[in-house]
């Protein structure tokens, strides 16, 4: 397949653009003034017309085909491939037939991100630009720094100061420019992109750059062959910016157009209690930009959605739903999956099965229902740790061992 019958589409107005170094939002959409907003004109990666209807149901597919850059250009760093975890203490537990666990995780930096960040990396390498400008909470830096590390490429991260410790050692163990900042994710990302607008480096944003959402459109991909032709009735997602939300869209949408599946699974994101801007934004159509958010899922934690508007649509699009759960279910819920599951994943990713547990009783127990885990939850221990209860010290001593923990305990 040619790349170049890859194109860019803004689905706001329909205009189509070729896939060039410097392009990254539609000239006719946009905003002029994007500091603070969600983003007008927000691209998609248009696949070439050949490819409709070019594969039948159950075949196997190489999703590089399906990208816009060719495979000689990506990092030699394997990303992709998770596994997906048929959960069955959990389905015993709660009654349900098929629970499955997508955990991404489990890719080189520990999220989701690097299917992005390997994606630009790609478009940067084939642009011969070494140097890739990214803002965030910790999970897209750290990303993109292991991912341009792997590529020889040097990440220029913006990152809150407030962003868990972990995240941070991550981007300075690859070596990547960290400039922590006094403010919150969304200043971070003003600030990068007056950056790179001054600098002339690429940048990796979220939602700004097209090929974001084009990298996370893997992770369906994966899912529909790790399901072995059964397919997927249900997939939970957490949602911050919504930018996974579009890609994990986009990615069933895409297989569809390809043949390979019929149905699109019906969508559910998931935001936390004190980050509802996409929330109120779905329900009741309130972009509201003075909002604030407070939730101890940082990685989801944002005030305004970027790709808010193209999100909304998205999942409008595929008739999906998005619900609402407090820090506790969070915290709760990251607790149970590692106990029944022995997955370890970050608090916003366990919000996709907080989310399952609110509304588990509308779900028939026979449905096929993967929840996607985008982070591990190594990434951020001090939340974690605040739904946890630490031992006492224990002097070494067998008896008063024997006498706490021994079998008559």
């Amino acid at each position: 397949m040619k790349k170049q019958a890859f194109k860019y589409l803004c689905e706001t107005c329909g205009k189509t653009y070729a896939i060039e170094k410097n392009l990254m939002l539609c000239s006719h959409c946009r905003d002029e003034n994007l500091e603070g907003k969600s983003l007008r004109g927000v691209l998609k990666v248009k696949l070439p017309d050949s490819l409709s209807s070019s594969v039948r149901i159950h075949a196997s597919i190489d999703v590089f085909d399906y990208l816009p850059i060719e495979r000689k250009y990506f990092p030699l760093l394997s990303v992709g491939n998770t596994p997906l975890v048929k959960a069955i203490n959990i389905e015993r537990d709660l009654g349900f037939k098929n629970i499955f666990l997508k955990f991404d995780g489990a890719n080189p930096t520990g999220s989701l991100k690097d299917r992005a960040s390997y994606l630009v990396s790609a478009f940067a390498k084939k642009h011969r630009i070494g140097k890739i400008v990214v803002a965030s909470t910790g999970n897209a830096a750290s990303s993109m720094a292991g991912v341009a590390a792997s590529a020889g490429q040097q990440a220029i991260i913006f990152m809150p100061s407030t962003a868990p410790k972990a995240k941070l050692v991550q981007c300075l163990q690859y070596g990547a420019t960290v400039i922590p900042i006094h403010g919150d994710y969304d200043a971070a990302f003003d600030l990068s992109l007056k950056f790179s607008k001054r600098t002339g480096y690429l940048n990796r944003n979220t939602g700004y750059n097209p090929l974001t959402i084009e990298g996370k459109k893997t992770v369906s991909f994966e899912i529909l062959a790790q399901m072995r032709g059964k397919g997927v009735d249900y997939v939970f997602l957490p949602v911050g910016d919504g930018v996974v939300l579009s890609g994990v869209i986009k990615g069933f949408l895409d297989l569809q157009f390809i043949g390979a599946i019929k149905q699109i699974p019906k969508i559910i994101g998931v935001q936390a209690e004190g980050s509802s801007f996409f929330h109120s934004a779905f329900y009741q159509n309130k972009f509201d930009l003075s909002y604030k958010a407070d939730t101890i899922a940082d990685s989801i934690s944002v005030n305004v959605a970027r790709n808010g508007y193209t999100a909304v649509t998205d999942l409008k699009k595929v008739n999906g739903d998005v619900v609402l759960v407090d820090d506790k279910s969070i915290l709760d819920a990251q607790k149970y999956i590692s106990r029944m599951s022995g997955i370890f994943c970050e608090p916003s990713s366990a919000a996709s099965f907080a989310g399952f547990l609110k509304m588990k009783d509308r779900i028939p127990r026979s449905k096929r229902i993967v929840f996607l885990l985008t982070g591990h939850g190594l990434k951020d221990v001090d939340n974690a740790m605040k739904a946890l209860a630490f031992p006492e010290v224990c002097e070494p001593d067998i008896e008063k061992v024997m006498k706490s923990f021994g079998p008559a305990h």
